[in-house]
């Protein structure tokens, strides 16, 4: 006699893909709420720390990260510190994710006089790679950009600013980041695309030398 089909076997072989990638997929998705996640960089606020172009992971885990869909934060290793680059929801529109550094936190001073940040009245200095494009001082009554303050953080709250000083959107024109609006802590790049070289030129389209390059 012929050897029948055995439907059952096959059935029981789909039922396991199907579970295999319901699985991964819902591993993923934990992960990328609670740990880690991707985040891409679009503007030139943060230049020359990060690049339009660039991708980088995110932990989100140190601070502490939020149940979905409530403000709810669950308990994490520390809170953002001055220094820190930063994913957070803008505060202006929370559908948006901006990226910028910690400059003050809760209670702490901040002010700034001809470009130069003071925290609790002292100079804090320059992140590395940051940069000035304007050699201006633009007077208070004017802009924000260049003086600005002296104003306290609040509780359950920090003051940002892009490491590109002189075009970023940040904290001296729309104010404070609340906690709750807080993502994670940028941590690696995985991956950085020069928009601007020619699209066959791969060599140069890629930026080698930014790969697994930590942010600080």
């Amino acid at each position: 006699m012929g050897k029948g089909k055995n439907p059952g076997r096959k059935k029981s072989v789909v039922r396991e893909y199907v579970e295999a990638i319901a699985v991964a997929v819902l591993l993923a998705l934990v992960i990328r709420q609670f740990v880690v996640q991707a985040f891409r960089i679009p503007s030139g606020s943060m230049e020359d720390t990060l690049l339009v172009g660039d991708f980088l992971l995110a932990n989100k885990f140190i601070y502490g990260p939020t149940i979905p869909f409530t403000d709810i934060r669950l308990p994490g290793i520390r809170k953002p510190r001055t220094g820190d680059v930063v994913i957070f929801k803008y505060p202006r529109d929370p559908k948006k994710d901006f990226i910028k550094r910690v400059i003050a936190t809760e209670g702490q001073r901040v002010e700034i006089r001809d470009k130069v940040v003071y925290v609790n009245g002292e100079v804090l200095p320059l992140p590395p790679k940051s940069k000035f494009t304007d050699r201006r001082i633009l007077p208070r009554r004017v802009s924000h950009r260049d003086n600005f303050g002296p104003v306290t953080v609040p509780r359950d709250a920090f003051f940002v600013m892009g490491d590109n000083r002189d075009n970023s959107q940040d904290g001296r024109y729309w104010g404070f980041v609340p906690m709750k609006n807080l993502k994670g802590k940028a941590m690696i790049l995985y991956w950085s695309w020069n928009k601007k070289a020619p699209l066959w030129d791969v060599v140069h389209k890629v930026r080698w030398g930014r790969l697994a390059h930590l942010i600080r």
